[in-house]
Formats: C-alpha cells, sequence, structure tokens
C-alpha cells in the first residue's frame, strides 16, 4: 500500500458522503451513483488560495503547485477521482500526501472581487488549505486582473 492511499481513500469518502449540495441550490439525490462529470480530463483547472498564497493548475495526470516562493511551481503526478460530488487530485508532494478536492460551489478568495464556480480543499501531509478553482469552460466572474 502506497502512503498516500489512506489519504486517498479518505478524499474518496469525503466525495461521495458529503457535499449534498449540488452547487445550483440543489441537492444531489439519494439514488445517484453517477460520477461527477462538470469538469472533464480535457479542462485546465486552476486554482488559488491565500493565508498562505498558493495556486496551480491541473492537467490531464500532472498538476504543478505554486507559491510565491516557488512562482514556477513543482509539477506532481496525480490521481485523479470522480466522486459524486467533485473530483479529488492526489499524489505525492515532497514527500508528503497532496491530496485537493474540488466542488462545485460560488467561492471567494476573499482579496478580490471575483466569484469563482468551484471551492477547493487541499491538504498537504497535516496540513489544509481553503481556495477556489475555475476553467475556461467554467470562468470565474469580476475583474480579469484584480
Amino acid at each position: 500500500m502506497t502512503p498516500c492511499r489512506p489519504l486517498t481513500i479518505a478524499a474518496i469518502l469525503l466525495l461521495t458522503g458529503c457535499n449534498a449540495d449540488a452547487g445550483d441550490g440543489g441537492t444531489i439525490p439519494s439514488g445517484d451513483s453517477q460520477p461527477y462529470d462538470e469538469i472533464t480530463e480535457a479542462e485546465v483547472l486552476r486554482f488559488v488560495g491565500t493565508e498562505p498564497f498558493w495556486g496551480g493548475k491541473v492537467s490531464h495526470d500532472s498538476l504543478v503547485y505554486t507559491t510565491p516562493e516557488d512562482q514556477i511551481g513543482q509539477s506532481i503526478s496525480i490521481e485523479r477521482f470522480a466522486g459524486r460530488g467533485g473530483l479529488s487530485f492526489s499524489g505525492d508532494f515532497d514527500g508528503a500526501a497532496f491530496i485537493m478536492t474540488v466542488t462545485p460551489s460560488q467561492c471567494s478568495d476573499g482579496m478580490s472581487d471575483r466569484t469563482y464556480p468551484f471551492a477547493v480543499v487541499l491538504k498537504i501531509g497535516d496540513e489544509t488549505r481553503n481556495g477556489c478553482a475555475w476553467s475556461d469552460v467554467h470562468p470565474f466572474t469580476g475583474d480579469e486582473a484584480p
């Protein structure tokens, strides 16, 4: 068993058991067993968070994680999982488990007037961060350059 496996299983449970809000004000029907498919594997998903500042993008099976100290970012291989209420991306980041869940929900970064279509919870090792995400297919609203 790889070190990420227990955290991947936790992310799967989070996405299948939680997030009854479908993002459009409705709820996911209790008999719905279809995986979340609103973000395709072909989309480039961008994400951002504050306190501390972090961000990056997911493309296919690769994720680039950036910080103000490392603006080029570090690329990691990830596994993608589609749960009932969103997606998770998991991998290894500098020896620590990396799990990012993305769920449909209006999200604010708290620093701009933008509204993003997805909320993000990122866990690196024991540290948990919150942020927002968007793609070209699912853009944010608000100023292009805050």
